[in-house]
């Protein structure tokens, strides 16, 4: 088969074709009932692991959606790039907030944990609250007692 010379096509002047439109993805909606039935299930991978289950609900491009269940203290932890946004769907805690996190160890790029935080500010959080911490600011999550604590948990990314 005879391969037609690419000289035929050096004077045609294509016009650029129309911008692409991005693919949009239906909305996501969840209602506090669906949450918790799922958080039904975390409460059992908890009770029978560390005390604590979370699982990933969706991953968009700048951010991410949690479902998170603990009925024991969270350890500290810094995101450098991701800032978290806690909905309290049910239960209490205290979240503390600042400071420095005490035996600090790197847990992966921009990840640090440690056993707690020294000289945080401490705010309860109750169902039905917001919280938001900032890219960067150590937190953790303190569940008195026999108390738990179910969130939905957004993940944003501040910075790169």
């Amino acid at each position: 088969m005879d391969r037609m010379p690419m000289d035929i096509l050096k004077d045609l002047d294509p016009e650029p074709p129309p911008p692409r439109k991005p693919r949009l993805t239906p909305a996501d909606h969840y209602t506090p009932a669906v949450l918790l039935e799922r958080a039904a299930y975390l409460r059992k991978l908890a009770r029978h692991g560390d005390g604590s289950a979370s699982e990933t609900l969706r991953e968009y491009p700048q951010h991410f959606t949690m479902l998170s269940f603990r009925s024991r203290d969270g350890e500290a932890e810094v995101h450098e790039n991701l800032a978290d946004l806690f909905y309290v769907l049910e239960g209490r805690a205290t979240l503390v907030t600042g400071g420095t996190v005490a035996g600090a160890r790197n847990v992966g790029p921009g990840e640090t944990r440690g056993a707690s935080i020294d000289g945080g500010t401490r705010k309860e959080l109750r169902a039905g609250d917001v919280a938001h911490v900032p890219a960067g600011v150590p937190h953790q999550m303190l569940v008195p007692g026999d108390k738990t604590l179910t969130c939905f948990v957004m993940k944003v990314r501040e910075k790169e």
